[in-house]
């Protein structure tokens, strides 16, 4: 049975009017996935993550900093894109607690997929600065309680989100037990993601250009990034699953469709099954037109119930 990890406090996590990351995006993917289709699927309340689980990837100024900014009414801005309103500390902790208490579900079984319907997402942010709209990074804590509670030698991060995960490469980019590779645009926001920038042999960045769809976004995967996620052999598959580069959405120019979310998936519950006893947790990123993004979470959450 696929588990989902989600909280009511991440539909109020708001940072205002107009803000592309708004709740009406977790509120399409909460109803999407509210079809009987998906009626089996087990959903639970994701728990706070623990300071301890913070400090894993985060520096203690930053942990302190986005705990001790709960404004009262409206919001206040972190930076140009990121900004927080009186449940965002919590809507966070959440969002990364998620990501521990699936990887401890997989873990310890009989379920071996899960996914995060959470919000705010987390691969922007480094180990000191919220940025890109994300405040902790959900899926490094979940990769690093990975190797210190169950003794991991080998977590895979693969990030299909249109934007660059930098946050998530900088934090892993001296681990030699996490493989992070990405698919992006590029050029776009963060400006991070050169093919050059490569850890210690750790990181694995395969731009796209503006234009560019399913043909080239498929071919990526086959030639360049699958290849290293199986050669690395993951004993745990972890997924930053953004959804903007379908061609409907407005903060990016690829031509994905929903379709190639459904071929992505399968890829990576392949690799999960050859190398990893299954197990595989997605957490949501980005997805900003909520059509597309409703269609795509199907689309994803289909494969990972198979």
């Amino acid at each position: 049975m696929l588990q989902l990890y989600t909280h009511s406090i991440c539909l109020r996590h708001d940072p205002g009017p107009g803000h592309p990351e708004s709740p009406a995006r977790l509120r399409a993917v909460l109803e999407a996935l509210d079809q009987d289709r998906f009626a089996t699927v087990d959903r639970i309340d994701a728990p706070r993550a623990t300071r301890e689980q913070l400090l894993r990837v985060h520096a203690p100024a930053h942990v302190d900093r986005i705990l001790a900014t709960t404004p009262q009414a409206d919001t206040v801005r972190l930076d140009e894109d990121t900004l927080m309103s009186p449940a965002s500390a919590e809507a966070g902790l959440r969002a990364a607690g998620a990501l521990v208490a699936a990887v401890d579900a997989v873990m310890t079984g009989p379920s071996t997929h899960a996914f995060c319907a959470v919000r705010p997402p987390g691969h922007h942010a480094t180990p000191d600065t919220a940025m890109g709209f994300c405040l902790f990074n959900n899926v490094a804590v979940g990769a690093a309680h990975a190797l210190a509670v169950h003794g991991l030698k080998r977590v895979a991060i693969a990030d299909f989100d249109v934007h660059h995960g930098n946050g998530t490469q900088d934090i892993f980019q001296r681990e030699p037990r996490v493989l992070f590779v990405s698919s992006h645009q590029q050029p776009l926001y963060p400006g991070t993601g050169n093919p050059d920038e490569q850890g210690i042999g750790n990181i694995v960045n395969a731009p796209l250009s503006s234009g560019e769809g399913s043909y080239e976004f498929r071919a990526l995967w086959n030639d360049a990034l699958l290849p290293r996620l199986h050669a690395f052999k993951p004993q745990l598959v972890l997924i930053s699953a953004g959804f903007d580069a379908h061609q409907r959405d407005p903060l990016a120019n690829l031509q994905l469709q929903t379709e190639d979310y459904a071929w992505i998936t399968q890829q990576l519950v392949e690799l999960a099954r050859a190398h990893a006893g299954g197990r595989l947790v997605s957490t949501l990123e980005g997805g900003y037109d909520l059509q597309a993004l409703a269609a795509s979470v199907s689309a994803h959450v289909s494969v990972l119930m198979d």
